[in-house]
C-alpha cells in the first residue's frame, strides 16, 4: 500500500468543525440549518480519512441525488485541495479510490442490489455517511449497520447529515432525547449529536445570508434557517406512505402530470397508476429539475411516458405544443389540464379521499407531501386556502389524474 503523506491545515475547515475532524463516537450526527456547511464539512473529512487508511461508504435515498450532492462535492473538495494526483476517480460507478488502495464509495439506498455486494477493494468499510439522513427510513439504516464488520485498525462510525424537518420523524424519536433547542452539542454513550446553523459557516457570501435571513414563512424558517426540528400542524395530506414499488408489475392505469417550470420553480413531472377499484394512487417515478428548456425537458421525460399522455400546466400553451411538435423520438403526447373554479381545493379534496403510496425513490414527491399545508390568518386559525409552496408535484398529480375526478358542479355547471 503506497504512503500517502500529505498535510491539510485546520485553516481549511470552518472553525466550528474542528473538535470532530477526528471523533471517534459510534453514531455521529451532524444537523441544523442549511448552508451551514455539514456536508462540505464531511466530505472534507471523507478525504482526509481515506488518505489515513479509513474506507467509507456515503448513501442517500436515491443514486441520482447522491451523484448531484455528496459525490459532486467531494471532487469539487479534491479539486480545490490539488489532490487529483491522489484519487482515480469511477464517474458512472461513483467510487474513488485512493493511491494508498483506500476507496470512498457511492450508492443510493434504491440500489439494492448493488448496495448488498458493495465492498472496498482492500479491507473493510470502517464509515456509513448518510446525507440527507430523513429522506431514509430506519429499516434502511439497520441495513446499513450491517456493513459495518470485519476487523479494522479505526473505530467504526455512522454519520448523519440533515435538515431537521419533522419532530415526528423517526430520527428524532431514536436519538434525540435529552436534546434541548438552542444547544450546540450534546454527547450520550456511543452518540454525538452536533447542532450548526448559517452563522457558524464562514465561507458563505452576503447574499446566501441574506437569502436565510429573509426567510418569512415560520416552519421554512426554523427547519432551513435556524435549523430547528419543524411542527406542522396543519399539513394538508396525512393518508400517505413510502414502499419500494420497484419490483411491481401490476401497474396499468398510468396517469402522467406535468407542471412547468424554470428558475427558482421546478419542472415537476409525475407517473402514477390509479386503481379505482381501491381508490389507491400510486406515485411510480417523478422527474424534477430546474432551468431545462422544453426540448430538453421533453427528452428527459420520453423515456418515462413513451407514447402515453401527459396532463401539463395549461397556462402555458405555448409550452404544451413544443412539447407536441419535438422530433418524433423527443415527441410528448401532451395537453392541457381542464382546471376550471375551485380545481386547486377540488383536486386536493380528491387526493385526500384516496390511499396514496409513493414509491422510495420519488423524493421530491415525498418532500412535498411532508410540508404542504394551509395557511393560517393574523389570529392563527386555519384557512381553507393552501400555501402556494411545496406544490410542484402535487399540482401534476392533480392535472394527471384530472379525468380519474368525479364530475362535478360549481357555479350551476359541470365542469
Amino acid at each position: 500500500m503506497a504512503d500517502v503523506n500529505v498535510k491539510i491545515l485546520p485553516k481549511v475547515f470552518n472553525p466550528v468543525y474542528l473538535p470532530y475532524v477526528n471523533d471517534p463516537t459510534r453514531i455521529q450526527i451532524f444537523f441544523g440549518g442549511s448552508s451551514s456547511g455539514k456536508s462540505y464539512f464531511l466530505a472534507q473529512r471523507h478525504i482526509k480519512d481515506v488518505m489515513n487508511g479509513r474506507n467509507i461508504l456515503s448513501v442517500r435515498n436515491t443514486g441520482n441525488s447522491i451523484r448531484k450532492s455528496s459525490f459532486n462535492e467531494i471532487r469539487k473538495v479534491i479539486s480545490k485541495w490539488n489532490l487529483n494526483e491522489y484519487f482515480s476517480i469511477n464517474k458512472s460507478d461513483m467510487y474513488m479510490t485512493c493511491r494508498n488502495g483506500r476507496q470512498i464509495l457511492y450508492s443510493g439506498l434504491d440500489d439494492t442490489e448493488k448496495l448488498k455486494s458493495i465492498t472496498p477493494e482492500d479491507s473493510v468499510l470502517t464509515d456509513i455517511h448518510i446525507e440527507e439522513a430523513t429522506e431514509t427510513q430506519e429499516t434502511d439504516v439497520k441495513q446499513l449497520e450491517r456493513r459495518l464488520r470485519g476487523e479494522a485498525d479505526f473505530p467504526k462510525r455512522i454519520s448523519f447529515s440533515f435538515n431537521p424537518i419533522l419532530k415526528a420523524h423517526w430520527i428524532f424519536k431514536k436519538y434525540f432525547t435529552g436534546w434541548e433547542d438552542g444547544a450546540r452539542e450534546l454527547r450520550k454513550p456511543g452518540i454525538l449529536i452536533m447542532h450548526t446553523t448559517y452563522k457558524d459557516n464562514q465561507f458563505l457570501d452576503d447574499a446566501d445570508r441574506e437569502l436565510l435571513e429573509s426567510e418569512k414563512d415560520p416552519y421554512w424558517r426554523d427547519v432551513y434557517t435556524l435549523g430547528k426540528w419543524g411542527t406542522l400542524g396543519d399539513v394538508i395530506f396525512k393518508n400517505w406512505k413510502i414502499e419500494d414499488l420497484s419490483k411491481e408489475t401490476h401497474f396499468d392505469n398510468i396517469r402522467n402530470g406535468l407542471d412547468f417550470g424554470f428558475g427558482a420553480d421546478p419542472a415537476a413531472f409525475d407517473h402514477m397508476h390509479y386503481d379505482r377499484k381501491h381508490k389507491q394512487l400510486f406515485f411510480l417515478d417523478e422527474f424534477n429539475a430546474h432551468e431545462l428548456t422544453n426540448p430538453q425537458l421533453a427528452k428527459a421525460i420520453k423515456p418515462i411516458v413513451k407514447n402515453q399522455r401527459v396532463v401539463c400546466d395549461s397556462s402555458e400553451p405555448k409550452s404544451i405544443r413544443e412539447l407536441q411538435t419535438q422530433p418524433l423520438e423527443h415527441r410528448i403526447f401532451a395537453v392541457g389540464a381542464k382546471k376550471g373554479p375551485d380545481s386547486v381545493n377540488f383536486g386536493i379534496q380528491w387526493m385526500q379521499q384516496q390511499e396514496i403510496i409513493i414509491d422510495r425513490k420519488c423524493q421530491n414527491v415525498i418532500n412535498e407531501f411532508q410540508a404542504y399545508q394551509w395557511k393560517k390568518n393574523h389570529a392563527g386559525e386555519t384557512l381553507n386556502i393552501p400555501i402556494d409552496k411545496n406544490n410542484h408535484h402535487i399540482d401534476a398529480a392533480r392535472y394527471g389524474c384530472e379525468d380519474c375526478m368525479e364530475e362535478r358542479k360549481v357555479a350551476g355547471r359541470v365542469i
